[in-house]
């Protein structure tokens, strides 16, 4: 199956989203050996929930550069997710409108790029039949 450029562009978007992910593990885990957190039990739910998130995006990201079409799929509900959570961040009691821009903004220009990778390994359809 031959992988398209912009399966390879969504590749690469997902890619340092999960990037991202683990950047942020990191930062959960320095935060937890800090003792900057409340509760050290929600602390490691939270750092395995998080950690299990960017596994899950890595892989979507692999997939989608080996042509797969689950990994595509994987990366739209979860660009949806992101920008579920953007939503969030931008309303709210304690909003935060440029934090919602800064996840919408990267979710948005990825779900462009999964769909057109999607559309790009569609096999050639003869609509004249």
């Amino acid at each position: 199956m031959r992988t398209h450029s912009a399966a390879r562009v969504a590749a690469v978007l997902v890619g340092l989203e999960a990037l991202a992910v683990f950047a942020i593990v990191a930062w959960q885990i320095a935060a937890l050996a800090g003792g900057d957190t409340e509760s050290a039990t929600s602390a490691i739910a939270l750092i395995v929930l998080t950690a299990a998130g960017g596994i899950l995006l890595a892989a979507f990201a692999f997939a989608v550069w080996r042509g797969q079409s689950w990994g595509r799929s994987g990366g739209i509900v979860a660009q949806v997710l992101i920008l579920a959570v953007a939503l969030g961040a931008a309303t709210g009691a304690y909003a935060h409108p440029t934090t919602g821009l800064a996840l919408a903004i990267p979710a948005i220009v990825t779900f462009v790029a999964l769909v057109l990778a999607a559309r790009a390994a569609r096999p050639d359809r003869d609509d004249s039949a």
